[in-house]
């Protein structure tokens, strides 16, 4: 935990946890004010846990948020009310500290010098001359300015934005590139599934951003705010700049936690768990240890409507769980309702027998048209919206003992709302070319793109060539046209041992990059299993991220 000292009353910080509340109980801090969203980050405690701790400990709490580099006179304004009404001394936050401190900056505009103000955000480690040009220009960045322009940038610095990095210097290796992403920490999600199998260590799925960033690329610490691209501008957190000749964009999906009432605040505690969150997937293998001593009881494991981060997941936190309760002798005892917004239980139907087995073997009770929209953790009840023959709905309650809940997903706000997205809120790509359609110098891969295929790092890796040489042809380097055929992965962890390998293209085309006899994708196998546990973890560090094309060559025309 990182305080940084504006005045006598009031401290900055970048994202606290619960368990630092009391660390600042101790330190003195009678208030706590948070200005960063729900949601933001996969492993981002939400703001109801945060004030439990705080009133917990007898600190007041308030919450404001505001989205990256949005934050406005009113907000500004607000923050000093909760200056003048708080006890002092006070800690806002957010993800980094800037967007609090941007907000006391505003606050004091008009009351303290323009220049101190500077000074003290500055000696606090923040860089608030953006605002400055914002307060003297009637609130309007001149993006005539610019603080940084580069040949490519990328926004997004997860599986797809380091892969297409990589891709891109592997063609070009003096191409000027910059990448836009405020987190420290870069995260291998697919592990996630393993580590609430109690298979992996969560350690083994997390490095820091500067380790995995390729060498030359200029990383911009920063969140983005919006696009420009009429004007070939990305607008950051605290107002700046930053210029491009060709704009790549691969933000993923935000995890939208508050989207099931009272999912957030019982998050990790009474049972409810996620595989989604990286400090809660060890919670979930803690929950199936629990029944499994307990000798049984009631697990509930739920999909939200699509799109969604890797359509299986949901089914390989179920599926895992209940192996071990078999091999511990209970799963007799263990009743497993699977709770499916959608009507199938796999979208690929060559894929659906292989599954319906294991369902069958682990007596797995399927309740399609049901989607998670409460959840009550002391009383461990989940409530559910159940659709209808006839189009109506219905709301039922579900016990449980253990509730595994994949949250529902959405663009990032700051693409949905932005010039880039199409009617639905995607980035609005050819789902071949990847190519923007109405900006050509703009490309989109990754999870953020409107293209209907799976969203996994598996697609990933293939999309990321495809981008990669079209953005070279577009600067005269490269000849040819590159084009995704709509290839995802889900390896589906039936059991401990043996993995469903789903390879598939657009249309639900199958697509195995190995031969019948060696891996039956269509069948459990021990060796889609030893893939996943050993192979792929190294393919995404050292091959993937590293601008190793290995069996991801795009199919090329002209």
């Amino acid at each position: 935990m990182e305080l940084r000292q504006l005045t006598a009353e009031l401290s900055v910080a970048p994202q606290i946890r619960p368990d630092d509340v009391r660390d600042l109980a101790e330190a003195g801090y009678r208030a706590l004010i948070c200005n960063r969203p729900d949601g933001e980050g996969p492993d981002q405690p939400g703001f109801q846990e945060i004030g439990r701790a705080a009133r917990a400990h007898g600190l007041a709490v308030r919450y404001l948020p505001a989205e990256s580099g949005k934050v406005s006179d009113e907000q500004g304004r607000a923050f000093g009310a909760l200056l003048d009404e708080l006890p002092k001394p006070i800690l806002a936050y957010c993800r980094t500290g800037l967007r609090s401190t941007t907000m006391w900056a505003l606050s004091q505009a008009g009351m303290l010098p323009l220049p101190q103000i500077i000074e003290r955000a500055s000696a606090a480690g923040y860089d608030l001359r953006g605002v400055v040009r914002r307060i003297v220009n009637g609130g309007k960045t001149p993006v005539e300015v610019a603080d940084a322009s580069h040949a490519v940038v990328i926004v997004g610095g997860g599986a797809a934005g380091i892969a297409v990095a990589s891709s891109l210097l592997a063609r070009a290796p003096d191409l000027d590139i910059a990448m836009i992403d405020p987190a420290d920490i870069h995260y291998y999600q697919p592990g996630w599934t393993l580590v609430g199998g109690g298979v992996f260590d969560p350690a083994t799925t997390a490095r820091t951003m500067a380790s995995v960033l390729p060498r030359g690329v200029h990383w911009i610490k920063s969140a983005v705010a919006a696009f420009e691209p009429e004007r070939n501008a990305v607008i950051l957190d605290g107002c700046r700049v930053v210029r491009y000749e060709q704009l790549i964009v691969c933000p993923g999906l935000k995890l939208d936690w508050g989207a099931v009432e009272g999912l957030a605040e019982f998050l990790g505690r009474h049972g409810v768990t996620s595989n989604y969150r990286y400090d809660l997937a060890p919670y979930t293998w803690q929950m199936v240890q629990q029944l499994q001593r307990a000798g049984g009881g009631r697990a509930v494991f739920t999909q939200p409507p699509m799109p969604i981060k890797c359509a299986g997941a949901p089914q390989k936190a179920m599926y895992l769980s209940a192996d071990q309760w078999r091999r511990a002798g209970v799963l007799d005892r263990v009743d497993i309702q699977f709770c499916n917004a959608g009507a199938v239980l796999f979208g690929v139907a060559d894929y659906v027998p292989a599954l319906m087995d294991y369902v069958g073997r682990y007596g797995i009770h399927l309740n399609f048209g049901e989607t998670l929209v409460a959840v009550d953790g002391p009383r461990q009840v989940a409530r559910l919206r159940r659709a209808q023959a006839d189009g109506s709905a219905e709301e039922i309650e579900r016990g449980f003992d253990m509730l595994h809940v994949v949250p529902p997903q959405k663009v990032p706000d700051f693409v949905r709302v932005s010039p880039l997205a199409d009617a639905a809120g995607w980035v609005d790509v050819d789902r071949h070319t990847l190519q923007h359609k109405r900006f050509p110098n703009v490309f989109s891969l990754g999870d953020a793109a409107n293209t209907p295929n799976a969203k996994t790092a598996a697609a990933t890796r293939k999309q990321a060539p495809t981008v990669a040489h079209n953005v070279l042809a577009l600067r005269g380097v490269a000849r040819g046209e590159a084009r995704y055929d709509g290839y995802g992965s889900c390896p589906l962890t039936v059991e401990r041992g043996r993995i469903v390998l789903a390879e598939f293209t657009y249309g639900g085309k199958l697509a195995p990059s190995f031969p019948g006899w060696f891996i039956d994708g269509t069948r459990p196998s021990r060796l889609a299993w030893w893939l996943k546990e050993r192979i792929l973890p190294p393919l995404y560090w050292q091959g993937m991220l590293k601008g190793r094309e290995w069996l991801a060559q795009p199919e090329m025309q002209g």
